[in-house]
């Protein structure tokens, strides 16, 4: 699974509405369409040629940069090295990876709950809403929402956006993107007001989204999760891989 991930969803990412895609000889990296930010997702360093490197996507950035560091990442202290350029750490998170045929599909929704695709663009400002109220407002990139609005256009959906509702309030939401020429769904978001936390609203979200991946024949789903979720998740059938920081650079802070 790690060497599908490395290669696929790293080494060689396919681009989606929102995001291109920059592959050089020693770093992959996504940008956003509107400049607002780049992530180097992979890359392939030494000790001589790193604090260069590090260097050069630091004063390429635009906006926000953020460095996805994974243990077998080099050089060995490759974090050190991001921490003296200025970056600075975010919580870390694990890696977690299912074969979609692992998954015991579909989850049942929890009483009074439903979960409901997104279809147009009051669906979308309701799941923007929902994130900023979880995660804090900014939390979610002007480019990323977007792209959920472009994909609405598109067929086949390169995004789904869904949104868990109890009676007429949104209570959580998420989104899976389908990574074409690959193995890979990935799943984003998931955030959950905390008074409907711990009734099964977040399993619910994560499989309504497996049964969207299944259905587009893909083999894997794969998701970087927090502490609270990743028993969850160990309990519908994901694996832990490996943990990853991502390491964060806002020339705007600065």
């Amino acid at each position: 699974m790690l060497t599908a991930f490395d290669e696929q969803m790293r080494r060689h990412p396919v681009p989606g509405p929102g995001v291109l895609i920059e592959v050089e000889e020693r770093v992959t990296r996504t940008v956003g369409s509107d400049g607002s930010w780049s992530a180097v997702v992979w890359s392939d360093l030494t000790a001589a040629d790193a604090d260069e490197m590090i260097a050069a996507e630091v004063a390429r950035s635009a906006g926000s940069l953020e460095w996805k560091l994974y243990p077998h990442d080099q050089p060995a202290d490759l974090a050190e090295r991001l921490k003296a350029a200025g970056l600075h750490p975010e919580p870390v998170e694990t890696l977690m990876v299912a074969e979609i045929v692992d998954i015991d599909l579909p989850v049942a929704e929890p009483a009074g709950v439903r979960v409901v695709g997104v279809d147009d663009s009051s669906g979308v400002e309701t799941m923007l809403g929902l994130h900023d109220a979880v995660f804090g407002p900014g939390s979610v990139y002007p480019s990323v929402v977007e792209a959920v609005r472009t994909a609405l256009e598109l067929r086949p959906r390169p995004i789904e956006a869904v949104v868990a509702w109890a009676g007429e309030v949104a209570v959580s939401a998420g989104r899976v993107e389908f990574h074409e020429g690959t193995d890979f769904a990935s799943l984003w978001g998931g955030g959950t007001l905390p008074a409907w936390r711990g009734r099964g609203v977040f399993r619910a979200l994560v499989g309504h989204r497996a049964v969207l991946a299944r259905d587009r024949g893909f083999r894997y789903l794969q998701l970087d999760a927090m502490p609270a979720s990743r028993p969850i998740l160990e309990r519908m059938g994901f694996h832990p891989l490996v943990e990853t920081t991502p390491w964060m650079y806002d020339r705007g802070a600065r």
